[in-house]
């Protein structure tokens, strides 16, 4: 439940901080955040495969 809580909390800084970047700032984040992601699933998919 802390978990969530804390979580709840992260999303609404980020999403504070996002309504007043510019949209190409935003955007290039997303970016960023996404390829991390991708990258993370690839590894975690490896490493459960071995």
């Amino acid at each position: 439940m802390l978990f969530i809580v804390a979580a709840l909390m992260l999303l609404g800084v980020a999403m504070g901080s996002v309504a007043h970047a510019p949209l190409p700032v935003s955007l290039a984040a997303a970016a960023v955040i996404g390829v991390w992601l991708a990258v993370f699933a690839v590894r975690e998919r490896r490493a459960r495969h071995r």
